[in-house]
């Protein structure tokens, strides 16, 4: 039987220091957790430049040590650019404000585009709020992790994993 090539998928948000970074984090948790690690590659990015270089929000931090999901090590802020976006098979925004962006990105618009909040039916909300600006991590993590669930789930029943 002939192997597939490893899912790509990309988390994005504004700066690519609180929300993508937290979610590529707990998606990767979620993934090593199944025994699936060798078929993903996930990656995070922002749609901004503000921030690049720069490590993870310290409440990003704080809050995977709490709830034991690893940050990788080698993890900075990078910009999301027009190139990138036919090389990963989900681009997973985390606000109706960062899909409008992508948009913006691409000559043509990606079809693979999504929120992460609609892999999370039983959630009230669709956008992921920025803790930047509101604090929050706590609840934010939850909303994230249930996006992240539900994404591997879609992801698992689409390709068979």
């Amino acid at each position: 039987m002939k192997q597939q090539p490893p899912v790509r998928v990309m988390f994005v948000c504004l700066g690519n220091i609180c929300r993508s970074p937290m979610a590529e984090a707990i998606f990767a948790k979620l993934v090593q957790d199944a025994g699936l690690q060798e078929q993903f590659v996930i990656a995070s990015s922002g749609t901004g430049s503000w921030h690049t270089g720069e490590r993870p929000h310290p409440g990003t931090q704080a809050v995977l040590q709490r709830n034991s999901v690893p940050l990788r090590e080698d993890k900075v802020a990078h910009r999301l650019s027009g190139d990138e976006l036919d090389s990963y098979d989900y681009i997973v925004a985390m606000d109706s404000d960062n899909v409008h962006s992508i948009y913006g990105l691409a000559p043509t618009p990606p079809t693979a585009l999504y929120r992460l909040l609609d892999f999370a039916p039983h959630s009230d909300t669709r956008d992921v709020p920025d803790p930047y600006y509101t604090g929050g991590f706590d609840h934010v993590y939850g909303l994230v992790e249930a996006g992240a669930r539900g994404l591997l789930e879609h992801i698992r029943n689409e390709r068979g994993l």
